[in-house]
């Protein structure tokens, strides 16, 4: 299965994605964390952020997740993601999928800044800057909301674990992909 953390840059969405890899990896499960930043390092390199590519680059994050998915591993993705049409044909084509809201203010998420992003768009020096002069479109109804701005990692990480096992995707008698 995938676990699909969304939201704006500086939610939470990797701090989230890589406790629960924690929590998953230490029951027994079989993980893999995608990180945007890191796989636009690495898979994606060529794309830019035009809407077409920003699309493109969860297409291609959804193919990989998918692939892992259905052979055991659990894929954590944690991408800004901002298009709902693109998050909701990549759950249509992976079938077994959380999507998990890491819903902070965009205010919060300027003060939080770990990169300097926000600033830089601000200034006029980074344009289509996701929640500034770009578009973020929120879950319409995600499996789980994480309110960062409210609650803590291990709060967050607990509603994601409750729907997973409520689920049954991480029940002890079944392997992390979950039902068949």
């Amino acid at each position: 299965m995938t676990v699909w953390v969304t939201g704006l840059s500086g939610s939470g969405k990797t701090t989230i994605g890589q406790a629960l890899a924690e929590v998953l990896r230490a029951r027994g499960h079989r993980v893999e964390i995608f990180d945007g930043d890191c796989v636009r390092q690495n898979l994606t390199k060529g794309l830019g952020f035009s809407k077409e590519d920003r699309d493109e680059n969860i297409r291609r994050i959804g193919f990989v997740a998918h692939l892992l998915s259905r052979n055991g591993v659990i894929a954590i993705v944690a991408a800004i993601s901002p298009y709902r049409a693109i998050r909701d044909e990549v759950r249509a084509r992976i079938g077994h999928f959380v999507e998990v809201f890491a819903n902070a203010p965009l205010e919060v998420c300027e003060q939080r800044d770990p990169k300097g992003m926000y600033h830089r768009a601000r200034a006029g020096e980074i344009k289509g800057f996701t929640g500034i002069d770009d578009p973020y479109e929120a879950p319409l109804a995600p499996e789980v909301e994480c309110q960062t701005d409210r609650e803590t990692v291990e709060e967050s990480v607990a509603k994601v674990l409750r729907v997973l096992e409520a689920r049954r995707y991480t029940h002890g008698d079944q392997d992390a992909s979950g039902p068949r």
